[in-house]
């Protein structure tokens, strides 16, 4: 098993930058090569209670660490494709071929704040794609004007990444991860059943993404004892175990608290990979490379992030790299 990148995922939600900072620091001393950044205007529940602002924070994260960086990012609605392109181009030119940005069609809870029409998910596809080609454009060197779902008028960049950035395309179902295939220069997911990943990959695969990378956002929870690592998965991330679908359109974290108040501690384990065995994470783990993952990226949900990174580093990553 070569050429299989760990990353560390850095929950903003959960976490104040500067500590972020700190724990990417710590990742890269215990072998982690890479990180995914979220990118989130709210929490996904007051528990978590924060939310800093991603892409002031990658610069300094980038200067920080050697470690390649990627962003799961939904130009169109609450950041204009135009800005994201300079954001992207810049943070290329400074730190070449270290930077990627994964695109998706965005949720309501962090694109409503400027008051525009949530338009429906088909709608979304389209602005998304739209949005990724006036990018692509202006990375190019071009001049841009674009009158359709996402309006641009003479838009060009003066400062170029001097290459072309990659776009992954974010999927959770078998239907967008078959439509990104065709467009995105890699798929990200999250974490599923070895049946279900597989059938993620292959559907990338039928859409034309034969031979382009997959990337897998892990969500787990690891602590000390079984009983700890279910609580802390259990306090901070319950309000996600439901499907995208009804997810993707509430409006508040208090909405996302409304949606987790039945959700039990047991309820965990279906949609988070719970354990306090390292051997465990270590089979389910070498389970995603075997389903095709070339890059995962390891969301350890409860807050104990520096005994996570310690122990992942001296016991899982040598066993999958």
């Amino acid at each position: 098993m070569k050429d299989i990148q760990i990353g560390y995922h850095a929950s903003h939600e959960q976490f104040r930058p500067s500590q972020l900072t700190e724990f990417v620091q710590l990742a890269q001393a215990a072998g982690f090569t890479t990180a995914l950044s979220s990118d989130h205007f709210y929490p996904w529940s007051e528990a978590q209670g924060e939310s800093g602002f991603a892409w002031s924070w990658l610069g300094a994260a980038m200067q920080a660490t050697n470690l390649s960086f990627g962003i799961v990012n939904a130009p169109g609605q609450r950041y204009h494709p135009a800005i994201i392109a300079q954001a992207v181009a810049t943070l290329c030119e400074m730190f070449p071929r270290r930077f990627w940005i994964a695109t998706g069609s965005g949720q309501f809870l962090n694109e409503h704040i400027n008051g525009e029409k949530w338009p429906s998910k088909m709608e979304r596809n389209q602005r998304l794609k739209e949005s990724v080609d006036i990018m692509r454009a202006l990375w190019a060197g071009e001049t841009v004007t674009n009158n359709g779902l996402i309006n641009v008028y003479d838009a060009k960049l003066y400062t170029l990444p001097g290459y072309m950035p990659d776009v992954i395309g974010a999927a959770i179902t078998e239907q967008t991860a078959e439509w990104v295939g065709g467009w995105a220069d890699g798929m990200i997911t999250t974490s599923r059943p070895p049946a279900e990943l597989a059938r993620m990959v292959e559907a990338f695969h039928r859409g034309g993404g034969e031979g382009k990378p997959v990337y897998l956002k892990v969500q787990l929870s690891y602590d000390v004892t079984l009983e700890r690592a279910l609580l802390g998965a259990h306090q901070q991330w319950r309000n996600n175990v439901f499907p995208s679908s009804l997810l993707a359109d509430i409006r508040s974290p208090a909405g996302f608290d409304s949606t987790g108040l039945m959700v039990r501690p047991e309820d965990m384990m279906q949609a988070v990979r719970v354990s306090d065995s390292l051997d465990q994470h270590t089979e389910w783990l070498s389970q995603d490379i075997a389903a095709g993952v070339t890059h995962l990226y390891l969301h350890n949900v409860n807050l104990e992030q520096k005994l996570f990174i310690e122990k992942f580093g001296k016991n899982v990553i040598p066993h999958l790299v």
